[in-house]
């Protein structure tokens, strides 16, 4: 378990106190590790935390703009369709389904190239997968990089606190690292350029890659609606990429056991299913943390799974090659009255290296 404990940078508070528990920092020391974690000029290995809080200063004018300029009712729907349901949904289905767990696998790379850039590129997959591996196997325990019991802060500011990689990484736990970020077509570092940049992605490559996807969405809204249309869109990125830094502290209770029996079957940690981050998103978080590897969470009726119906439909026309959907077994174990103890699916083919995550 060494990998696990030490791929990421453990902040200057540490993961536990003296008596081996969760070390809870006061708000004064995470805001001042946060600020330590985005001074470029005393290190430039911070530049991957500082990049992704930069993406979000930049999408503050489009914001303003919109509300003070160009705003209608019809922009304030869009924005808010745009920002809740598809930013969310893509959030599910790239980061978190793909990037993190494998759950499915693309045809090849053209279509996960499209499904990567179908919506504004804010959040470094480095900084979400790495660490939410780490958050799956140390879930509500000292090490979790956003462990609700350690308050709203600690969740909020987790991405430049507690999930960057370590930048003292021996060589080979580098290239584990590099690993678990192959399948998803980000440019790595080697080793020494590692050395020199403390991250996994090259940073050439990820800002090319931020500023022609900006560019191109930018020109596409601005010819559908012009200047009123980018803002509103643009603007609601921005509000979307600070509103998805809350999800982890409601997703496990604020740090508290809100649990529901007949609705939350996963007990191993403190997540919860959602009506609303389900509704529009997809994410069904107690569900997710039961069957982490399925493309599908929303296993019952009313549990709506917008990014579920994207991997299926990309499936039926050919663009996904396989998927993992854990639906069955979750109604065997968990809603049958002869309870089964059927293991997780595996529909896509076995291929440890390609489709299920390295052992960490």
């Amino acid at each position: 378990m060494a990998f696990i404990h030490d791929v990421l940078e453990a902040p200057s508070y540490g993961w536990k106190n003296a008596e081996g528990e969760l070390s809870k920092p006061m708000p004064k020391q995470i805001l001042k590790e946060f600020l330590s974690r985005l001074n470029v000029f005393s290190n430039k290995k911070n530049w991957l935390s500082f990049t992704s809080w930069l993406m979000i200063l930049c999408l503050a004018p489009f914001l303003a703009l919109f509300l003070f300029k160009y705003f209608t009712v019809y922009g304030l729907i869009t924005a808010f369709v745009y920002s809740m349901v598809v930013m969310g949904t893509h959030g599910t289905i790239w980061y978190h389904r793909y990037c993190t767990h494998r759950a499915y696998k693309f045809k090849n790379n053209f279509w996960r190239f499209i499904t990567q850039n179908l919506t504004l590129k804010i959040i470094p997959e480095e900084i979400y997968a790495i660490s939410h591996h780490v958050h799956h196997a140390l879930s509500d325990t000292p090490g979790d990089p956003y462990n609700a019991q350690g308050g709203f802060l600690y969740c909020f500011l987790a991405d430049a606190n507690h999930q960057p990689v370590n930048r003292n990484l021996s060589e080979k736990h580098f290239n584990r690292c590099v690993t678990l970020m192959k399948h998803t077509g980000v440019t790595t570092n080697t080793y020494a350029q590692y050395q020199k940049w403390g991250s996994i992605a090259n940073p050439f490559y990820m800002i090319a890659g931020v500023i022609v996807n900006w560019a191109f969405w930018f020109a596409v809204f601005y010819l559908i609606g012009g200047m009123a249309l980018a803002c509103a869109i643009f603007g609601a990125a921005g509000i979307w990429a600070v509103g998805v830094r809350t999800f982890n502290y409601e997703g496990h209770g604020k740090g508290k056991d809100k649990r529901r029996n007949g609705v939350d079957h996963n007990r191993n940690d403190m997540s919860i299913n959602q009506i609303w981050p389900g509704l529009v998103a997809g994410e069904w978080h107690n569900n997710h943390h039961l069957y982490p590897k399925s493309a599908r969470s929303g296993f019952k009726p009313y549990q709506i799974d917008s990014a579920w119906y994207y991997i299926k439909f990309m499936s039926l026309i050919g663009a996904v090659s396989c998927y993992n959907d854990a639906k069955k077994q979750f109604y065997a174990n968990y809603m049958s009255t002869t309870k089964k103890t059927e293991t997780e699916p595996q529909l896509c083919p076995v291929v440890l290296n390609k489709v299920v995550p390295a052992k960490i």
